[in-house]
Order: C-alpha cells, then sequence, then structure tokens
C-alpha cells in the first residue's frame, strides 16, 4: 500500500485495549512506546493483535516538541 505519510515508525503490536468505540494501540519502536487511537472497529479489520507486525503513521499539520 503507498501512502503520502513520510513518517512511518515500524514496530511491534505490544498491548491492544479496546473501548466503547475507540482502541488504543501501543506499538514498540525500538525500545520506545507509541500508542495510537483508532476506532474498535479499524482494530477487528486490521485482525490486530500483541505480537504483530505494524507501522505507526504519523501525519500531522502541527507538531509539538518540548525538551527537558
Amino acid at each position: 500500500m503507498k501512502i503520502s505519510a513520510r513518517n512511518r515508525l515500524k514496530g511491534k503490536v505490544v498491548e491492544v485495549t479496546k473501548g466503547a468505540t475507540t482502541a488504543h494501540v501501543r506499538i514498540d519502536v525500538g525500545g520506545s512506546v507509541v500508542t495510537a487511537s483508532i476506532t474498535n472497529e479499524a482494530v477487528d479489520d486490521l485482525g490486530l493483535k500483541v505480537g504483530d507486525n505494524a507501522y505507526a503513521v504519523v501525519k500531522a499539520s502541527d507538531v509539538m516538541v518540548a525538551i527537558d
């Protein structure tokens, strides 16, 4: 699948937590964990489960950066 987003982070699904309508999917990307909020329907359609290889795709018009 081709997509325009350039910020693709390959990792492994470490947790999938479904809520009433939205799920939180946690992906370990080289020791850092990225959390995505997606619909429960998307989780089901993708068949996402712990241990799957997946990409966190970041596409945003604004990104905030903070330092310690």
